[in-house]
């Protein structure tokens, strides 16, 4: 297939994708009736652009969150997310993000089967700081230097490696300052077990402490067209201190792809069911702004997920966001989205959406709040 075909065939598979998210107006939202296959929608020697976090750490411009395929979103199949971690260092996105956390290690110890054959093509994330019991059960947090020690040769030796690129803390510890824990942070750069450093959820006045102590080079937080609160202190004071942002739930724990019309249509045992947007008189009110959006991304001729992404990436050279997915077809349709420019007009109108529309619901249950941005 030359590359004018392939270009032809893409064009055609993403107009396929778009006409089956339906018409939001209506909340009619066919589904898929065949998924396009990876030649289809990308060219072989397809490869995604890189980007720098803190002008050190050279990772695709975005990059794969794993949390999905171990747990919180309903059951996963292994064979499937092998697949479809294999098939995104195919296409070029080489940043993939996990945490210790995740499944209670599952999600280490899958990855860990991939980077036994490619670990040359990876740049490795993976997090500490939320501690769990044997059973899953969630103990609460920990910045303790003790424990940053021990939590990364756990994660080591689950995921079969010398060294992680990228070691950030889950969550910060307000009962541990936040120079003991990035000090212990750094004591592992020197021994060789880490590469770079980072924080997540931190708030503004943390970051700054932190980077006293040792150079950060990302912070990652929640950062979407439904969730702009690191606007406000956060992404200012990472461009300040020359920090990358890497943006999670980048596509609203899905709800921005348009695929989510109820949470009742959501697998029994996933975490959004708890989540305050997804609630149904929140969800209802939230889906006027998949409408609004709907319409630009029809006149962009892009899926609502690919302008989501396109919006985030441009916002800044720094950032990297990270959309999570177990479908290759939703991997291939998100990387298309490193390929789209918005134009000012079209920037220019989603502002307006996005100041017209407010969103109902915390992005975490009340409970949960206060681990965030600390």
């Amino acid at each position: 297939m030359n590359q004018e075909s392939q270009s032809k065939k893409c064009r055609e598979n993403q107009a396929r994708i778009r006409e089956k998210q339906g018409n939001f107006a209506t909340g009619h939202t066919p589904k898929l009736d065949r998924v396009p296959q990876a030649t289809e929608i990308f060219a072989m020697n397809t490869t995604i652009p890189r980007r720098l976090l803190a002008s050190q750490l050279q990772v695709s411009s975005i990059g794969l969150g794993c949390m999905g395929m171990s747990e919180f979103y309903g059951p996963a199949e292994e064979a499937n997310n092998l697949a479809v971690l294999n098939h995104a260092i195919d296409i070029g996105i080489n940043f993939l993000d996990t945490a210790d956390m995740y499944g209670t290690g599952a999600n280490e110890r899958l990855l860990a089967k991939v980077l036994k054959a490619r670990r040359h093509e990876i740049v490795l994330a993976t997090k500490f700081g939320n501690v769990r019991g044997a059973n899953g059960e969630f103990l609460g947090v920990s910045g303790r230097p003790e424990y940053v020690s021990a939590a990364c040769d756990a994660s080591l030796s689950r995921l079969g490696i010398e060294q992680i690129d990228l070691y950030y803390q889950h969550r910060v510890d307000p009962k541990v300052p936040i120079e003991e824990t990035v000090g212990a942070m750094a004591q592992l750069v020197a021994a060789g077990k880490v590469r770079y450093l980072g924080l997540s959820e931190a708030a503004a006045g943390t970051i700054r402490r932190a980077a006293r102590v040792h150079p950060i080079t990302a912070v990652q937080s929640e950062y979407s067209l439904w969730t702009r609160d690191v606007e406000q202190d956060v992404l200012p004071t990472c461009r300040e201190l020359g920090i990358g942002f890497v943006p999670y739930s980048p596509l609203g724990r899905g709800f921005l792809t348009g695929a989510i019309q109820s949470s009742d249509t959501l697998a029994p045992n996933d975490w959004r069911r708890q989540n305050p947007r997804f609630a149904a008189d929140n969800i209802e009110q939230n889906r006027r702004l998949l409408q609004a959006l709907s319409a630009i991304a029809q006149t962009r001729n892009c899926t609502l997920a690919q302008l989501a992404l396109a919006w985030l990436l441009q916002q800044g050279a720094d950032i990297v966001p990270i959309p999570g997915t177990r479908r290759i077809a939703r991997l291939d349709e998100n990387a298309q989205a490193t390929r789209i420019s918005l134009g000012a007009e079209e920037l220019r109108r989603l502002d307006a959406v996005l100041a017209d529309t407010p969103v109902a619901g915390t992005r975490y249950a009340t409970a949960q709040m206060p681990s965030v941005n600390i």
